[in-house]
């Protein structure tokens, strides 16, 4: 959590008895930590096993320039790639547990 907290800005969120949840605008994602489990789960959860992208309102070099403080090695990007809504440019990058995340900006 502590990364997406420090390098996405994003907040977290706990509540007795609900799963950590990492909120960024209008959305949240679950996280399932270590002896703290909730149902429903994955079938098969496996650190490292997740790829998942973020849309980002904020100009892309700012998001690499936040990466590159934080010592977040970019392993692809920028790139240009179509998504639900039209051509976006991405990066690249693996948080620490090894998952692929990518981080978009949709182009005019």
């Amino acid at each position: 959590c502590e990364f997406y907290q420090r390098v996405l800005g994003f907040e977290r969120i706990d509540a007795a008895d609900r799963p950590t949840a990492l909120a960024f605008g209008s959305h949240k994602i679950n996280v399932h930590e270590v002896g703290r489990t909730f149902e429903p789960k994955a079938k098969s959860p496996t650190s490292g096993s997740g790829d998942f992208c973020l849309i980002t309102e904020r100009p892309l070099d700012e998001v690499r320039a936040r990466l590159a403080a934080n010592g977040v090695v970019v392993e692809l990007g920028p790139v240009e790639r179509i998504g639900a809504r039209g051509p976006m440019m991405s990066v690249y990058f693996r948080d620490p547990d090894g998952n692929l995340v990518e981080v978009s900006e949709y182009l005019p």
